[in-house]
C-alpha cells in the first residue's frame, strides 16, 4: 500500500507547491496521475519514492518502490549500471568471482548470483542488445534511457513501480512493449503521463491541483467524460449567476430611480402643506437614511453576486477560455506540393533506408511520419522543407510557406520577450492592443508580457507558437510538428488538438502518439524502414 497522509510540500525557494494532500493507493492498483503543469505530479511521486521529503505529513509506502523518472539528460554521468543502482552488486560479483570472497562483497551481493543474467535478459526485452553496463547514458539516445530505467522494473522485481511520464521518446515498438507490462502485471502502478493511450490500460484517474486530489474511477475515457459533464455544469452555473448579477443591478437601478421620484414627490408635499422647517428637515434625514440603507443593501447584493462570479470564472478551464483562430491556406486542396522519387540518405558510405521512398504530399492532406528511433524521420523533414538535399533520386517541390514546430520549439526567440515574440509575427496588421488580447486568448496575461520567452515552460512555448500563428496574417500551406505532444500536459495536448482541427492547410506530423494522430485526422502514414 502506498499512503498520503495531510502531505505538504514546499519548494526550496520557500514556495509552497500544495498542501493537505491525502491519497490511499492499495496493493495491485494501477493509478494514472493526471494533472496541468505545475501543479506537482512528478513532486508527488518523488515523494512516494522518497527521493524527496515532504515538508508536513507522511509518506510512505510498505514496500521499496521502483522508481522510473522522467529523462531530462541529469542522468548523463551516470553509466548503466549506476543508474539501474546495481555498480555495487556487479562489482561485488566480479570480485567474488575473481578470488576476493570477503564478508563485505558477500554481503553487498546479497546471495544474488544471477544478477548479470537477468541485467541481459532485460536489456534485450527493451531491444538494447547493444548497450553494455558500463556505457554512459550520455551516450544514448532520449528513448534508449528511459528503456534503461524500465528495464530495470525486470531486474529489481518490485512489487510496486512509480513512473514518470515512461512513454516519452519511445517509439511505437517500445510503446507496445510498455503498454503489453502495464496490462499484465500483477504490481502496483503509479503512472503520470500524458500518454492517453496508457492512460486508457489503468484503472484509475486521479487529478492533482490546488485543492488536492480528486479520484475517478475509471480509465482516460471514463475520465474525460466526468471532466465533460463537469464543465456543462460549471457554464451552467456560470451562465445562471450572470443573469442573476444582471437581474441585481437592474433591480438596483429601478430601486433608485424610484426612490429619487418618492423623495422628490415627497418634497414637494411637505412645501405645498407649509410644515416647520425642522419638521420638514427631520422627514428629510429619515428619507435619506432609508434611501442610504436600501442602496447599501442593493449595493452589497450586486458586489457579492460579482465576487460569486469572479471566483467561478477562475475555475473554468484554461482550454475553454482561448479563442484559437488560424487563418485557412492560401493553395487549393489537391496541388502536389512535394514530389519524391527514389530517394534515400547516405551517412558515409551506408544508407539510411533499406529502399529509397518515392511519394507524393498534397495540399489539405493529413499525413503522419513514422519509424523507429534513428530511421530518419527528422532527415526525411528536412529533404521536404528543402533545408538538405538527398544522396540519391530527387525532390521536386512546389512554392509553398511551411512553419515547422520541432521539438526544441525554435520558432521561438529566447532572447525576447513574449510580447516582443508576439509583434515579430505581427506583419503591421495589428495594433499593439490587438496583439495583447490575442496573448490573452492564449493565457498570456500582462504579467507576461515582459516575461522572457527563455523562462516558459514547453507547453507555454508551444501556445506562444499557436497564439503568434493566428496574430500573422500569412497562414502556413505547411505545417510540420515534430513529436508534438513530448513534455506536453493533457490540457496543451487538448489545447493543440483543437488548433490543429480547425486548421484547414497541409499536416505533417512526426508522432508515437496514436491517440493524438487519430485526434488530428490523419489520413495517411509513411513508414520508414
Amino acid at each position: 500500500m502506498l499512503i498520503l497522509h495531510d502531505v505538504s510540500y514546499i519548494h526550496p525557494n520557500r514556495e509552497l507547491l500544495f498542501t493537505g494532500i491525502n491519497f490511499n493507493i492499495n496493493k495491485h492498483e494501477k493509478v494514472a496521475l493526471t494533472g496541468n503543469n505545475g501543479a506537482g505530479k512528478s513532486t508527488l511521486l518523488k515523494l512516494l519514492a522518497g527521493v524527496l521529503k515532504p515538508a508536513a505529513g507522511v509518506a510512505k509506502a510498505d514496500s521499496t518502490p521502483y522508481f522510473v523518472p522522467q529523462i531530462f539528460g541529469q542522468y548523463n554521468n551516470f553509466t548503466v549500471a549506476q543508474a539501474l543502482g546495481i555498480d555495487d552488486k556487479l562489482r561485488a560479483l566480479n570480485e567474488i568471482t575473481s578470488g576476493n570472497a570477503t564478508d563485505e562483497n558477500f554481503a553487498l551481493l546479497a546471495d544474488d548470483w544471477t544478477i548479470e543474467e537477468r541485467c541481459q535478459e532485460a536489456l534485450m526485452h527493451w531491444q538494447l542488445d547493444n548497450v553494455v553496463l558500463t556505457q554512459k547514458l550520455g551516450t544514448l539516445s532520449g528513448g534508449q534511457k528511459t528503456k534503461v530505467f524500465l528495464a530495470g522494473i525486470r531486474i529489481h522485481r518490485p512489487e510496486v513501480v512509480l513512473l514518470d511520464e515512461p512513454s516519452n521518446h519511445l517509439d511505437t515498438v517500445s510503446r507496445e512493449i510498455l503498454y503489453d507490462y502495464v496490462k499484465s502485471t500483477g504490481n502496483t502502478l503509479v503512472i503520470v503521463s500524458h500518454d492517453r493511450t496508457l492512460l486508457n490500460i489503468l484503472d484509475t484517474v486521479c487529478e492533482l491541483d490546488k485543492n488536492g486530489i480528486t479520484v475517478y474511477g475509471g480509465n482516460y475515457d471514463f475520465y474525460t467524460e466526468q471532466k465533460a459533464i463537469e464543465a456543462l455544469a460549471l457554464n451552467n452555473d456560470l451562465k445562471s449567476k450572470e443573469k442573476a448579477l444582471r437581474k441585481a443591478k437592474e433591480t438596483e437601478r429601478q430601486s433608485a430611480e424610484r426612490q429619487q421620484k418618492l423623495d422628490s414627490r415627497g418634497k414637494k408635499n411637505q412645501q405645498k402643506a407649509g410644515l416647520p422647517k425642522i419638521v420638514i428637515n427631520t422627514l428629510r434625514n429619515k428619507a435619506e437614511n432609508s434611501t442610504s440603507r436600501m442602496k447599501d443593501v442593493h449595493t452589497e447584493k450586486v458586489a457579492s453576486l460579482a465576487q460569486e462570479l469572479s471566483q467561478l470564472r477562475t475555475t473554468v478551464p484554461g482550454i475553454d477560455k482561448m479563442k484559437i483562430d488560424i487563418d485557412n491556406a492560401a493553395i487549393h486542396k489537391g496541388k502536389i506540393l512535394v514530389n519524391a522519387e527514389d530517394i534515400n540518405f547516405c551517412y558515409g558510405e551506408k544508407q539510411l533506408w533499406k529502399q529509397a521512398m518515392t511519394f507524393q504530399i498534397r495540399s489539405g492532406e493529413r499525413l503522419a511520419i513514422a519509424g523507429r528511433n534513428g530511421s530518419g524521420k527528422t532527415t526525411l523533414i528536412k529533404m521536404i522543407l528543402g533545408e538538405l538535399e538527398p544522396s540519391s533520386g530527387a525532390v521536386q517541390k512546389a512554392d509553398f510557406r511551411a512553419v515547422y514546430i520541432d521539438q526544441d520549439y525554435s520558432l521561438i526567440n529566447n532572447t525576447l520577450s513574449v510580447y516582443e515574440q508576439a509583434q515579430y509575427f505581427n506583419s503591421g496588421v495589428l495594433q499593439e492592443h490587438d496583439v495583447k488580447i490575442r496573448l490573452n486568448r492564449f493565457l498570456f496575461t500582462n504579467e507576461y508580457w515582459d516575461k522572457p520567452c527563455s523562462a516558459l515552460s514547453g507547453g507555454e512555448k508551444m501556445r506562444l507558437i499557436l497564439c503568434c500563428l493566428t496574430i500573422s496574417n500569412q497562414a502556413p500551406d505547411i505545417m510540420i510538428l515534430d513529436e508534438p505532444t513530448n513534455n506536453l500536459d493533457i490540457q496543451n495536448i487538448e489545447i493543440l488538438t483543437n488548433a490543429i482541427g480547425e486548421y484547414k492547410g497541409t499536416l505533417i506530423v512526426i508522432s508515437h502518439d496514436e491517440y493524438f494522430l487519430r485526434e488530428v485526422g490523419v489520413e495517411r502514414i509513411i513508414e520508414l524502414r
